[in-house]
């Protein structure tokens, strides 16, 4: 059952798939090195200064911001209608509900 979900024809595009997977190593590899330019940039005082650090700062690929990361359902690499707590897009969370293979979780009536 859980296989079949896995299978959609509804799949994000590989490339930006892809993409996001490139911003994860990106931004895994640049983490200290960021925040250690950023903490330099609290510490400093001169505008000289701190407009040095910002160049260096500036130097780093964007995609190592982890601002810039994408959170994705790890079933169907859907982007938006996202549900943290699950990991999972709406589409999927309400397919795997209805079937009962997400343990508490229960359609709602009233």
């Amino acid at each position: 059952e859980i296989f079949n979900l896995l299978i959609k024809p509804t799949m994000a595009k590989q490339s930006m798939i892809q993409r996001e997977e490139k911003r994860e190593r990106l931004i895994l590899k640049y983490t200290l090195k960021r925040e250690a330019l950023k903490n330099d940039l609290k510490i400093t005082t001169g505008y000289q200064a701190k407009l040095s650090v910002y160049k260096k700062l500036e130097s780093l690929p964007r995609n190592s911001s982890s601002i810039r990361h994408r959170n994705r359902c790890w079933a169907t690499g859907r982007s938006r209608g996202f549900y943290r707590d699950f990991g999972l897009s709406r589409h999927v969370l309400r397919e795997m509900a209805h079937e009962g293979l997400i343990p508490g979780l229960t359609k709602s009536s009233w």
